[in-house]
């Protein structure tokens, strides 16, 4: 009975785990640190910016470039989540983080990415009535609106994301404290788990499906009525025109929902470790350092606003 379940001691004594990180890699971690540290002030300064143009700006004023910024600013919280603690742990190579450490980053993590998808979801519906109902969509859109559905999006996942975290971290832990991620994920966590966690998987996935697939679902019957309209104007370059203004949001969604789902909705394999960190490293990290490049790029708007911004600074 000793050896087929853990004493009471076995399953309480974990107070920290172990994030290995890239422990499998000793010879290049000052450059991964370096690599890294690159990448996190490339999103906090491109992230920042696009947040300081549009509210700076005249010009940046409607409800699309409103979205914009709390995106940016989303962007911001999100990988502050995660680079950070994975910064100080290749710099100092201490891996360990406490118990509530990891839990803290964890609900942190699943907050900011469950809101990420809701605003998505939003923005698709703002670039939806703005082709699909144009003369309503300064009524529809009004300023109110847009910080009720910003607030809704925040407030939402609050107590989901608490109550999950606290439901995982209420399982008793046993035997290997060692994390073998960069981060405090759920399947990484749940592996070191004891007992039966069949009830914490399932949960999983509908918290996947409530906060990754519905959004999804709903950014496509957005886009397919957007396309639609889109076929229907007259003359090509109406249709290029119209198009130009929802396809950074379409590429921002392929990018972050693509890798989101991959990761979360896939069947759990016994050698997917790697696989887990190198899809955790996509879509919380890459992601946010694509999406102002993708915006500024393809927008006229903030290309104009940035120019003056530089010409501002400048004088």
């Amino acid at each position: 009975m000793n050896q087929e379940k853990p004493s009471q001691d076995n399953l309480t004594e974990i107070i920290e785990f172990v994030l290995l990180g890239f422990a499998d890699m000793p010879h290049i971690q000052w450059l991964l640190f370096g690599l890294f540290l690159i990448i996190y002030i490339i999103i906090l300064m491109s992230n920042g910016t696009i947040f300081l143009i549009t509210k700076m700006d005249s010009a940046l004023q409607s409800p699309v470039y409103f979205f914009l910024a709390k995106f940016s600013f989303l962007e911001i919280c999100y990988v502050s989540a995660t680079l950070p603690r994975m910064l100080i742990n290749i710099g100092t190579q201490r891996r360990r983080i406490s118990l509530v450490a990891c839990a803290t980053q964890m609900s942190f993590f699943l907050l900011f990415g469950g809101i990420e998808c809701l605003l998505l979801a939003v923005m698709a519906y703002d670039r939806y009535v703005a082709i699909c109902n144009p003369p309503d969509y300064p009524l529809v859109m009004n300023h109110r609106v847009c910080i009720q559905l910003v607030t809704g999006c925040w407030t939402t996942g609050i107590p989901l994301t608490i109550g999950h975290t606290y439901q995982i971290f209420s399982l008793p832990f046993c035997g290997s404290k060692l994390i073998n991620h960069f981060l405090c994920d759920i399947p990484s966590i749940l592996k070191l788990a004891c007992g039966d966690t069949f009830v914490n998987e399932m949960l999983v996935y509908i918290v996947a499906v409530l906060f990754v697939m519905v959004p999804f679902l709903l950014i496509l019957g957005s886009y397919s009525k957007i396309i639609s309209i889109i076929l229907k104007l007259p003359s090509a370059t109406s249709q290029a025109k119209a198009f130009s203004t929802c396809s950074s949001h379409l590429m921002v969604v392929v990018l972050f929902f693509g890798s989101a789902i991959i990761a979360y909705l896939r069947p759990n394999t016994r050698h997917s470790e790697g696989t887990d960190k190198m899809l955790s490293l996509f879509y919380p990290i890459l992601t946010p350092m694509f999406n102002p490049m993708i915006y500024s790029l393809r927008n006229k708007d903030v290309i104009m606003a940035l120019r003056k911004l530089l010409c501002n600074s400048l004088h």
